[in-house]
């Protein structure tokens, strides 16, 4: 049975290397032989050794913590996106050592910035992550001013220069879109967000380019924006079914898989046949959609990379004794295909 209170020099004659080489090994803060490693980690395990939270953070003025603040997932739905990307990050963390600390999302712009100047002023996290980026985000402003490390899931304005990670969303729209007029589609809808998405115009730049591409004209009407929900979706697409059969569209590509979804239910209510007579894509891959009535053809981004990848940027910012270049990472989605838009 390990006894209590070992200590780290009890570690280090174990292992046979220094109590200082212990302490870097530890807090990922050297780079040793594998060999040394395994000795050092199979002391550490068999003596049971625990490392002194307060005394760690004392001698290196760090908390050893990363906060981590989002947005609330509306009632009545789920968010396996935030799912994934939370629980990958919670692995990379404790990799490194770190614990990730969660805090409330306000509405109220000043009082969510007043949360980040407290947690940095009384020393309760090392970094943030940040994701649900917009243009002139007030807190990547606050953290750029106070010098604060902090990576984000999204990018910003251009001019703006910090460290994020992101997925190419406008790659996705580009390949679901080829996808569809390749079924034989030229008049294709989309189910948008609002013009002030930095999100959502990312991804709609990829259906236009690759529309013009092909020579075709977008009809202003066959775009439509809203929230990303059953409801937008649904009604929205019944909006698009009452246009003039000669601009009325026969495909739809959706910001989100729920707005998929409700546009699948518009167009099935209206006697139409998914896939053959209606193509129907969407954006994320959560869970369901392959599922649903018919499997849903959907973007996949690659969450899980994500997740980890934003903390080790984060944390080798942390580490970085000079000033830093920002990092940024762009990742592809893939597309996948299933029969919501196959005319076969």
């Amino acid at each position: 049975m390990a006894k209590s209170h070992v200590t780290i020099k009890e570690v280090a004659l174990t292992a046979g290397v220094s109590y200082q080489t212990v302490s870097k090994v530890i807090n990922h803060q050297i780079q040793v032989t594998k060999e040394t490693e395994k000795r050092i980690w199979d002391a550490v395990n068999a003596l049971g050794y625990k490392p002194s939270y307060t005394a760690r953070s004392l001698r290196s003025q760090r908390s050893y913590t990363i906060g981590y603040s989002w947005p609330p997932t509306p009632d009545g739905q789920t968010n396996s996106i935030l799912d994934t990307f939370l629980q990958n990050m919670f692995l990379a963390a404790e990799a490194h050592g770190y614990y990730l600390l969660s805090f409330p999302y306000h509405d109220n712009t000043q009082k969510h910035l007043d949360t980040y100047s407290e947690m940095i002023d009384t020393g309760r996290v090392d970094g943030f992550v940040m994701s649900s980026i917009e243009y002139n985000d007030p807190r990547v402003l606050l953290l750029l001013e106070r010098n604060f490390p902090f990576v984000t899931f999204g990018r910003s304005n251009p001019n703006l220069s910090f460290s994020w990670i992101d997925v190419d969303g406008g790659e996705g729209f580009r390949q679901e879109t080829n996808h569809i007029i390749s079924q034989g589609h030229y008049k294709i809808g989309v189910l948008a967000w609002p013009e002030d998405s930095r999100v959502g115009n990312n991804r709609i730049s990829g259906y236009f380019s690759v529309m013009e591409q092909n020579g075709i004209q977008v009809n202003p009407e066959w775009i439509r924006r809203g929230q990303g929900c059953f409801d937008f979706g649904y009604q929205a697409t019944l909006e698009l079914l009452e246009l003039p059969e000669d601009i009325r569209p026969t495909a739809l590509i959706t910001m989100n898989d729920m707005m998929a979804v409700g546009a699948i239910q518009a167009v099935k209510n209206r006697g139409l046949i998914i896939g053959k007579e209606f193509a129907i894509g969407g954006f994320d891959d959560f869970p369901m959609a392959q599922y649903i009535d018919p499997p849903l053809t959907t973007i996949r981004q690659p969450i899980v990379e994500v997740g980890q990848q934003i903390i080790d940027l984060l944390v080798a910012k942390i580490n970085c004794e000079e000033p830093c270049e920002p990092q940024t990472v762009m990742l592809e989605p893939e597309l996948i295909i299933r029969r919501s838009t196959l005319r076969q």
